[in-house]
Parts: structure tokens; sequence; C-alpha cells
């Protein structure tokens, strides 16, 4: 299967609408359930981080403001991902903010998203909560680095997101768990998924 690109991105606040700006991105390259390449950098924006953030983050406004332009790394991060499509852990967060800053960037933003929160209440609507780290320490995956700073979260949300595709190969007879898969799984209402499923395990 063709490599995803799982993206997480550190922020100054919730929504690029409201004026919150990047401060960090990270991308896990992940090729048949393996991580093959990786991508991380803070990113200056003159943004200010407020402390909330800070002690949230560990990200400070001196790290950042000895950081490289944020042109520079969303034009990095665009090279990096291709046309690879993309996952994150609550998507609708991090598409916004891939979309806002690539076009600051003067760079188009045309990859689709799909969100493991959203796959996760589908495949797993047993688990005490969709949370990234209730849902690393539910499946027993290992946690990586500092959470709330975008490598660890990405690589998490990639280990997450391999786990899926090798629960829909085994549990679910997908031989082909690929982007277009998750797309339309997240999509389907609840009740459906079981036939959805069983469709791509006969088609295979």
């Amino acid at each position: 299967m063709p490599p995803i690109a799982v993206i997480d991105f550190e922020t100054t606040g919730i929504s690029p609408g409201q004026g919150a700006r990047a401060t960090e991105v990270a991308i896990v390259l992940l090729e048949g359930g393996v991580v093959v390449d990786r991508y991380q950098s803070l990113m200056k924006t003159g943004a200010w981080i407020p402390s909330f953030i800070t002690q949230l983050t560990g990200i400070t406004n001196a790290m950042v403001n000895a950081a490289p332009d944020a042109v520079q790394v969303m034009q990095e991060a665009a090279r990096f991902v291709g046309n690879a499509p993309m996952v994150a852990h609550n998507a609708s967060f991090d598409s916004k903010f891939w979309q806002a800053e690539l076009a600051l960037a003067g760079q188009s933003a045309p990859q689709p998203f799909a969100c493991t929160v959203l796959l996760s209440r589908r495949l797993y609507p047993q688990a005490p909560s969709h949370k990234l780290g209730v849902l690393v320490d539910y499946h027993g995956l290992p946690r990586t680095g500092q959470a709330h700073r975008a490598l660890a979260d990405a690589e998490m949300a990639a280990a997450l997101l391999a786990r899926m595709q090798h629960d829909l190969r085994t549990q679910w007879r997908v031989a082909q768990p690929d982007h277009a898969l998750l797309m339309a799984l997240q999509r389907c209402a609840k009740p459906a998924v079981g036939k959805l499923l069983a469709q791509h395990a006969a088609s295979a």
C-alpha cells in the first residue's frame, strides 16, 4: 500500500479562523504499518504563545523565536508529504492548520484527511474514551516521548493507525485497509460498519 502521512500540530490556540497559529509540526510516514520516515520542526510565526499553552506543551516563545520561519517549514512539510493522503487524531483540528499554514506559505493542500478519532469510534466503540493517550493505553501501544509535543503525538497516532490496519486485516479480513477504505469507514454510520467491512472482505 502507498504511504500515509500522519500529522500533528502544536498551536497557539484552537482555530486558525480565530488567529491561532502553529508552533510545531510533525509528520510520520507510515507504509505497510511501519514508520519509514519522520519530519518535525518548531516554526516561527510571530504569534504569541499563551502561558497555559507553554505549560501544556513545554513550547516557549523563546523556542519558536529561534525556530525556522513558518513559510520555510511548511514548504518543507509539503515536499515531505508529497501526494500522500493524510491522517490525524482529531483531523478536523489538524487539517485546518495544515490548510491555513500552507495557504500562508503559498502552497495548496489537496490531501484528503482521515481521522483516527472517527475511526476508533467505529472500530472500538467499547473503548473507555477516544482520546489519543487513552487509546494508546487501551491497545497496549508504546507511549513515545512527551505528550503534547508534535512528534510524540504523531508517533502515537501512527501506532494507533497501524493497529487499526492490522485489526482490519486480521479481524475483518480486509486485504487492503488503504486510505480510501479509512475515508469510507469514518463516514459510515456506526450500525452499518459491519456491512461495509464485510463488503470489502468479500471483494478482497
